[in-house]
């Protein structure tokens, strides 16, 4: 993803790089399913505005001082197989989970917790700051307290880094997420703002903020990209900042149980070879529609027919046995079918974005179920998508495609998420795709060879012809923390501990 528009200037230091709403929240591609993250970052880098005024720490451009020693124990780089380019690694994962994790950062006001979970509170807020809330237009005191990780350098000097992070946001708190990257020439990004997040809507409204930029670096919703990936810059390095907020004196506090980033620098390719077929699986995935929803809650990105990650993410969740309680459900009308798809829509929707598309922001929700975990991260095969299958992990992944690129889909889409919860004998790719006219409808069997090219490439045609991206291998990987030891393997082999 190139740049070649102009842009605003980077932010003063000290100064809030965010002022004004991104033009581009309310874009949306043609076609029946959900809206590309690509194509709306291609658009982003065109038109980059930026939103949400606001005097807290978080916002601020200036870096802060933090440890810059490698990161350690949970990264792992992972180097070309089946359909992956040749030379080099491509994808690397770093998540900082444990105790020592969270006791080896920069801790401003927040300390580590131990147990079966371990986990960042705060201990001693560290000031108290306003956040006026773009989208209601609220502002408010919050007590504040920060961690930012060492710096970690993954094997990959990166074109890409998201984020993603799992916590309990009680109501009455809330966090951001930020992402501070260095270039190979040892100059650094400002500190760039991935998130405003919390599980519930009581609070703030979770937000992402789309155009902030240096002049070589741009966020897109939630993705860090270099702006010129062809003339050789790269993200050599990044940490992240936590700032966990809440209401002054209530002695409430958020826990962050992980945190952290898929790097990768997958080169452009409209084809990937093919791959062999392994062993054949499929699990009992439960299976919904998001067109079974088509027109309810229409201020949730448009209603069903754009519902396409949540409701991925809410059959993958209740594969793992984790459903929202009926009190939660509760808001629903009780007239609607499957009341938690309309749930994880309105719990993954972001309102900057306007939609349910964020990565994260359905990593998260995920997430916030009992004692789940989550993460964005990329396959450079599928024969890592087939490994995890057959530990019993199913994947939801995303993809872009023609009608005709996909034989049986019966749409075509400038991006789509779904669930690949089997493959056949034959290797064909069994998914749970909601894109579908109703529940019993959502099994698909696609061809591998198409399914794998689609997923798996960085550029296609669209039909005019012109070139447009691809997600090359980005996935949600949900996993429980009864997880079996050959499914903890099989992620620990991914770098996802």
């Amino acid at each position: 993803m190139s740049d070649t528009a102009p842009g605003p200037a980077p932010a003063a230091p000290g100064a809030d790089p965010l002022a004004h709403p991104h033009p581009h929240s309310h874009l949306r591609p043609a076609g029946p399913a959900c809206r590309s993250r690509r194509a709306l970052f291609t658009a982003a880098l065109a038109v980059a505005g930026a939103a949400a005024a606001t005097v807290l720490p978080g916002g601020s451009a200036t870096a802060r001082a933090a440890n810059a020693g490698a990161a350690t124990g949970s990264g792992a780089a992972l180097a070309p197989a089946g359909g992956g380019a040749a030379g080099g690694a491509l994808v690397d994962n770093r998540f900082w989970t444990s105790y020592d994790d969270w006791s080896g950062g920069s801790l401003a006001g927040v300390r580590a917790v131990a147990g079966g979970r371990a986990g960042l509170v705060i201990d001693s807020p560290a000031g108290r700051a306003e956040y006026t809330d773009p989208h209601t237009g609220v502002r408010a005191a919050w007590e504040y307290a920060s961690w930012t990780s060492p710096e970690h350098t993954p094997a990959v000097p990166a074109t890409e880094v998201v984020p993603s992070w799992n916590a309990d946001t009680p109501a009455g708190t809330w966090i951001t997420v930020e992402l501070q990257a260095r270039y190979g020439d040892g100059t650094r990004t400002p500190w760039y703002v991935m998130a405003r997040w919390a599980a519930g809507e009581g609070d703030i409204r979770r937000t992402s903020l789309d155009g902030q930029r240096d002049g070589r670096s741009t966020v897109g919703t939630d993705t860090l990209a270099v702006d010129d990936p062809a003339g050789g810059v790269r993200l050599t390095a990044y940490r992240l900042r936590l700032t966990l907020h809440r209401k002054p004196g209530s002695g409430l506090t958020p826990t962050v149980w992980r945190a952290g980033a898929m790097a990768s620098d997958i080169p452009d390719r409209f084809t990937v070879p093919a791959s062999t077929p392994g062993p054949a699986r499929e699990l009992a995935v439960p299976r919904y529609s998001q067109h079974v929803h088509d027109g309810q809650y229409p201020e949730y990105g448009g209603g069903g027919e754009a519902w396409c990650s949540p409701t991925s993410s809410q059959m993958v969740l209740e594969f793992w046995g984790r459903r929202p309680a009926a009190a939660e459900l509760a808001w629903v009308n009780p007239s609607y079918a499957d009341p938690q798809v309309c749930h994880a829509a309105r719990r993954t929707f972001d309102h900057a974005y306007d939609g349910c598309g964020n990565w994260p922001f359905n990593t998260a929700y995920a997430a916030a179920h009992r004692d789940m975990n989550a993460v964005v991260t990329r396959l450079r095969s599928t024969a890592e998508l087939e490994g995890l299958i057959a530990a019993g992990l199913p994947v939801i992944t995303s993809q872009s495609f023609l009608k005709e690129e996909l034989t049986g889909a019966g749409y075509g889409t400038a991006g789509h998420l779904m669930a690949v919860i089997g493959f056949t004998s034959s290797g064909d790719v069994v998914a749970a795709d909601p894109a579908s006219a109703s529940n019993t409808a959502v099994r698909r069997v696609y061809r591998r060879r198409e399914w794998e090219n689609i997923w798996l490439r960085t550029r296609r045609k669209d039909a005019a012809g012109q070139v447009k991206s691809g997600s090359g291998g980005v996935c949600y990987v949900f996993w429980p923390q009864e997880a079996t030891a050959d499914q903890r393997r099989v992620l620990d082999g991914l770098g996802i501990r």
